[in-house]
């Protein structure tokens, strides 16, 4: 089917109380994996291209987004394209021509004001090519070599009249919220401060992300998704079930040279826990 905009999944997603599924995206088996998954459930996805993909593919964004085009467009479910994780101007402006519906700015990493003005002026244009845009507020953290987030620290979490101000001026249509998930963690301890939560759902009028999510027990996902967050971002989940099962299937196989028998094994891995993820989601 034609290729679905994110916006709409995750509107729809937020209008029934659950959570759109949005799967950082490296290879090809990547691709196919989160849509084999999603189609075993029946659900929408979204395929998630970041900054830091880019750069692994020689920072080239055509080859992979095309490659999540094509399977996309053959898939039974509707299946979006995100550019994830933006810092880059000259990559933002590639995003429409490469066949993306939405991107998250991330200008996080600035003070305010500066967060504020970069994010206002990257969601002017992406309004102008008819992106739906997302930013974020708070200190999600665990991203480009930055230290382990201290989720108790002052300041960490995101602040919910900030928020609204911050959705007001900048005029993005969604917000990825800090409280208390850290990107890149392969243990699932994340606790997460749904207080925080019901007051950011109750003062702002815009979708909410989560970030992190792969480090978040099943449990606090779903309440999560029950205190109001409709996008739910997951990459190293896939990566640990990939690098698992093709260590299990080398130790088994020593002798083994083809790259698609282990391949096939990893790619099947990150399709169960695509699967299960978008269950507990309740997508």
């Amino acid at each position: 089917m034609p290729l679905a905009a994110t916006g709409d999944l995750v509107t729809a997603a937020a209008g029934a109380r659950t959570a759109v599924a949005a799967f950082n995206i490296i290879t090809l088996e990547h691709v196919e994996a989160v849509i084999a998954g999603a189609e075993s459930v029946a659900a929408p996805v979204v395929l998630q291209v970041s900054e830091n993909a880019v750069k692994f593919r020689y920072g080239r964004l055509l080859p992979l987004a095309r490659a999540a085009a094509a399977a996309a467009e053959r898939a039974s479910v509707p299946v979006a394209l995100h550019l994830d994780h933006v810092q880059s101007d000259d990559l933002l402006r590639q995003a429409s021509a490469a066949g993306f519906s939405s991107v998250m700015y991330d200008a996080a990493r600035l003070p305010y004001e500066e967060n504020l003005a970069a994010t206002r002026a990257a969601a002017d244009w992406a309004h102008a090519q008819g992106l739906w845009i997302e930013a974020e507020l708070g200190a999600v953290g665990g991203k480009n070599g930055e230290p382990p987030l201290d989720a108790h620290a002052p300041g960490a979490r995101t602040d919910p009249a900030e928020a609204r101000a911050f959705v007001a001026d900048s005029g993005v249509d969604a917000l990825a919220v800090a409280i208390g998930s850290s990107h890149a963690m392969t243990t699932r301890t994340a606790a997460l401060d749904h207080d925080r939560l019901k007051r950011l759902t109750a003062a702002l009028g815009v979708p909410l992300v989560l970030h992190g999510s792969s480090g978040v027990p099943d449990g606090e996902l779903a309440a999560a998704v029950a205190g109001g967050i409709a996008k739910v971002n997951v990459g190293t989940a896939l990566n640990i079930a990939m690098t698992g099962a093709v260590r299990e299937f080398l130790a088994a196989h020593p002798e083994a040279v083809d790259s698609r028998k282990y391949l096939s094994v990893g790619r099947e891995a990150m399709a169960e826990t695509v699967a299960r993820l978008i269950r507990v989601l309740g997508a």
